[in-house]
């Protein structure tokens, strides 16, 4: 299973669509459009326009898009596991839904073969128009 906790075989697409409900509710609300905000001054700030799969925070200072709030806020995320979207979502005050979309958009939508600069491009693409 991926960081975003999502999987292949929803045994009823009615579950799919349920699903897929509750995340763009999370990204449409009042919590989930402040979040969005935040990550795209912080995206903005980077110096350098990569992010990393995987991880909010690696060694090297460098992060995902969620990572980017994170570091901006000056969270400390050492115990904060990466690959459980509930305790992102609480660490950064969004629902496990929205955490686990920006964790798949940010890691997986791209493929594996996606550099760090265009993770970047894809993920302020995705915020800016998620934004209403």
């Amino acid at each position: 299973m991926s960081r975003s906790g999502y999987v292949d075989d929803f045994d009823d697409m009615g579950m799919l669509n349920l699903y897929r409900g509750t995340v763009q509710r999370a990204i449409e609300g009042k919590r989930g459009q402040a979040f969005l905000r935040e990550m795209a001054v912080a995206l903005d700030a980077m110096p350098e326009k990569k992010l990393i799969k995987n991880e909010l925070v690696d060694n090297d200072g460098m992060v995902c898009a969620i990572g980017a709030v994170c570091k901006a806020r000056g969270l400390d995320v050492t115990k904060v596991d990466p690959d459980d979207p509930d305790s992102v979502g609480k660490a950064v005050g969004i629902s496990r839904s929205l955490a686990a979309e920006i964790e798949y958009m940010n890691d997986e939508y791209l493929g594996r073969n996606a550099t760090p600069e265009q993770v970047w491009e894809q993920m302020r693409k995705w915020v800016r128009e998620n934004l209403v």
